[in-house]
């Protein structure tokens, strides 16, 4: 919660700094929120709907995989614990038996190890099909709000415009660009 705080201290401290330094050279500078925009946009509550159903259907995947995952688990405890009693009590007296056992607790052991290892790899990438198809998705609305906000500025001949929900520059008057300039002084 902190750092929240400290980044906004520090949008607002950097914007306002801005503000004087450009308001001294007659430079307007302006702010949207882009976290209301999406909020009120239509488009953006059918993108949030879509990630919501799949996101649900992701978690009733996992969890029922976690649960297939916690019954193997309890077998396996039970299935040890027998195989401890058999040995304490003398059942198991050949030490070929008691290589087989061994082998089978290895192999029950080395399954789930397997499948715990498949759940966090499907988890990962679930999570990073998630990133991908949210991006896919609101793409075009961002781009859209882009561009909504660029004709606001140019006709409010407001040079730049922050977002105040991460701080990035949203809209910069071309004018005021030195990339090139800053490269043919690197040069």
């Amino acid at each position: 919660m902190k750092t929240i705080y400290v980044k906004l201290f520090a949008f607002i401290f950097v914007l306002s700094a801005f503000a004087v330094v450009a308001n001294a050279q007659g430079i307007k500078v302006g702010f949207v929120d882009s976290e209301v925009i999406l909020k009120q946009l239509p488009e953006s509550q059918k993108v949030l709907a879509e990630l919501e159903g799949l996101k649900k259907l992701y978690i009733d995947t996992i969890q029922a995989k976690e649960k297939v995952l916690k019954t193997d688990a309890e077998s396996f405890k039970a299935r040890y614990e027998e195989a401890q009693k058999m040995v304490e009590s003398g059942q198991i007296k050949s030490e070929s038996e008691l290589k087989k056992l061994n082998e089978e607790m290895q192999t029950l052991q080395k399954g789930l190890q397997e499948q715990d290892d498949a759940l966090s790899v499907y988890k990962q990438k679930i999570q990073e099909e998630l990133v991908q198809r949210q991006n896919e998705l609101f793409k075009p609305i961002k781009e859209k709000i882009t561009k909504a906000i660029e004709g606001v500025a140019k006709e409010m001949k407001i040079n730049f415009v922050f977002d105040k929900a991460d701080g990035t520059l949203i809209y910069g008057d071309k004018e005021y660009d030195i990339t090139f300039k800053v490269l043919d002084k690197l040069k």
